[in-house]
């Protein structure tokens, strides 16, 4: 009997949704899921920076994900949620509509961005995954964090 099948590779994913759309972010960049309160703006920021919040001591940036990924415009008072991440020692709040359920899914599973994907989502996808009458987009987190020119571009 070989061991090859019950040793696959596997990864654990935060689900989210976002703008209708099923987002997937690999648990080990999670570090929590929040409520954002007292928000502060940011002037002459780009458009899919929220603003910052103080998180536990720490000055976090807000990014709103349906901006980054071309979603549309959260309606005013509509719920949201925050998954919290870090990158280079600096604390990160993605905004989201809702959080799902943690997911255990194969690696082999999962697939490259098809080319019908919208560029704005390739760009910071790292492949799919092709649920049950769903499509789970992986995000590449260290890609949604680099607003650069590549935001203001896009």
């Amino acid at each position: 009997m070989s061991t090859e099948n019950t040793q696959r590779k596997q990864t654990e994913y935060v689900t989210a949704m976002i703008g209708g759309q099923l987002f997937g972010l690999p648990i080990m960049r999670v570090q929590d899921v929040f409520i954002p309160e007292r928000l502060a703006r940011v002037p002459l920021a780009p458009p899919e920076i929220a603003g910052v919040l103080n998180l536990r001591g720490r000055i976090a940036t807000l990014i709103d994900l349906r901006r980054r990924f071309g979603l549309g415009q959260r309606d005013v008072g509509e719920p949201v949620m925050a998954i919290g991440v870090e990158s280079r020692a600096e604390s990160y709040g993605l905004l989201i509509d809702s959080v799902g359920e943690v997911l255990k899914l194969d690696d082999a599973a999962r697939e490259p961005n098809p080319i019908n994907l919208d560029q704005r989502l390739a760009r910071v996808s790292a492949g799919i995954y092709r649920l049950d009458g769903q499509l789970l987009i992986v995000v590449d987190v260290d890609r949604v964090l680099d607003i650069g020119t590549s935001a203001i571009a896009a």
